[in-house]
């Protein structure tokens, strides 16, 4: 169904294009991180609620039907997700590609896990912890599939995160990536998850992803793209992957109106933000953001992941201490929270990840005497 030049069959090294860093990239990570912390301090009922003393929806009564829509920033991490991997595993080996995915999650993740462990552990927080023995389960990634408590709630995403690699290694580039195979890769797997929703197989939803592959397949497109615009193969990648990841993103976030519910989340404002995050990656992936390489994107970049890691958990503690503790404002609360939440991650990467990472990816990458 796919012909291609047979010189794209030739599996090539890494691109010129990947030696520039897209650095406004790094700005819309973030951009989806803080998202994310508004959906969870201010969009959504549950232990965030304990943290101010009343609902979020008291705390912000206008606000909080905006922040509901922060959980979107999930999926528009997604298609950032496709794109770097798309980009960091094109031209690499298996060993080389495991090594950069499990350097650059691990350290901030191993860090994130000890200290919520610690702090909740604390008399003096009200925040049950984990059990020692999912606590240590934890530290592998794996606790989502064997049941365990999670110490981190975002770290669900991560699971999804480890299950694109796992795919994208084995179909791409264990085989070494071509434009045509990547291709083939991208029609595969949205063909497949189409077929594993009609199944209603566990297994398969389990592997395939339907919910989520669209947004991973939509970034990878979006990387053809960045190398090539006029690629027509590309841009219908990234087309189909729109049309599914906003059907999906309405069938698990929509509901009917009801007073009951903590917020209302419209069908046009699922669809808006989901385009919304196709099209700025889109942006970038044209270079219409050349402009905007600025090097404090970069320091954005680095702190969004332990900022993303440690801000929900933690960011109740420090809700709970200010608002309830000082009788801050809520405003103010939510925004000093989110300076401490970053403050932390900047630690985080300067005392961890800016050591450990290379550290690891060196030992991950040397051959056994």
């Amino acid at each position: 169904m796919i012909d291609a030049p047979a010189a794209a069959e030739i599996p090539v090294h890494p691109a010129p294009l990947r030696q520039n860093r897209l650095r406004a990239l790094d700005g819309l990570r973030l951009v989806a991180a803080l998202m994310v912390a508004a959906y969870h301090y201010g969009g959504r009922d549950g232990e965030v609620a304990d943290a101010w003393g009343s609902s979020p929806s008291l705390q912000f009564p206008t606000l909080h039907g905006w922040f509901a829509y922060g959980c979107l920033g999930v999926q528009v991490f997604f298609v950032i997700s496709g794109f770097v991997i798309c980009m960091s595993g094109w031209g690499r080996t298996l060993t080389s590609f495991f090594a950069s995915r499990a350097a650059r999650l691990l350290p901030a993740y191993w860090a994130a896990v000890v200290l919520v462990t610690v702090v909740f552990a604390l008399p003096v927080v009200a925040y049950r912890a984990v059990s020692p023995s999912d606590a240590l389960v934890n530290l592998t990634m794996l606790q989502q599939p064997l049941g365990a408590d999670r110490v981190l709630g975002v770290c669900w995403t991560l699971w999804a995160e480890i299950r694109f690699y796992a795919l994208f290694a084995l179909c791409v580039v264990l085989p070494g990536a071509t434009r045509r195979r990547i291709i083939l890769f991208c029609a595969a797997w949205t063909l497949a998850a189409a077929l594993a929703q009609a199944a209603r197989e566990p297994l398969l939803d389990l592997v395939l992803m339907p919910e989520y592959a669209p947004f991973f397949v939509g970034g990878v497109g979006l990387y053809l793209v960045h190398r090539d615009r006029r690629d027509a193969y590309a841009w219908g990648v990234v087309a189909v992957s729109w049309l599914l990841g906003q059907h999906h993103a309405v069938a698990r976030l929509w509901h009917a109106p009801d007073v009951d519910a903590f917020s209302y989340r419209g069908s046009l404002g699922i669809i808006l933000v989901v385009t919304c995050g196709f099209v700025a990656v889109a942006v970038i992936a044209l270079g219409w953001l050349r402009w905007a390489d600025r090097r404090w994107l970069t320091v954005a970049g680095a702190l969004t992941y332990p900022f993303y890691l440690v801000h929900e958990h933690l960011g109740w503690v420090v809700i709970e201490a200010l608002h309830q503790g000082l009788g801050l404002p809520s405003a103010a609360t939510a925004l000093l929270t989110v300076a401490a939440m970053l403050l932390l991650a900047r630690l985080l990467n300067r005392y961890v990840e800016e050591w450990a990472t290379p550290l690891l990816r060196r030992a991950l990458s040397s051959r056994p005497r």
